[in-house]
């Protein structure tokens, strides 16, 4: 995770990678569709965790990553989708709604990718 300055009139705020990350995640989880995110090994530790007590571990980023340098931000989501849903649809919702709720917070998106890992209940 690296870390981005917005520059303010008396001074630097500094956005941290994982910040952006729980933006991401909330914003994501938000879009009707998306059943879960994180890729199939992180679905795997996570079950793990959460068997042993420790269900909130690494729950505020799982299954997102972000670049952040200065205000800008690239972010890229692992999703599960839900099935019977349209990919492209989806994708598309959840690029829009990540893309509005970090701008809402100041921060210049560049991209958001991505990536379907799975379909849930199929």
């Amino acid at each position: 995770m690296s870390e981005g300055t917005i520059p303010a009139s008396a001074g630097t705020t500094t956005v941290s990678g994982e910040v952006v990350e729980k933006i991401t995640v909330a914003a994501a989880k938000a879009v009707p569709g998306v059943a879960e995110l994180g890729g199939d090994v992180a679905r795997f530790f996570n079950t793990v965790l959460d068997r042993v007590g420790l269900d909130t571990v690494g729950d505020g980023s799982r299954g997102v990553s972000a670049t952040v340098q200065g205000s800008d931000v690239t972010v890229t989501a692992v999703l599960v989708l839900e099935a019977g849903r349209v990919v492209a649809e989806v994708t598309a919702e959840v690029q829009a709604k990540v893309t509005e709720a970090l701008t809402g917070y100041g921060l210049n998106v560049l991209a958001v990718n991505v990536n379907v890992d799975d379909i849930a209940g199929v």
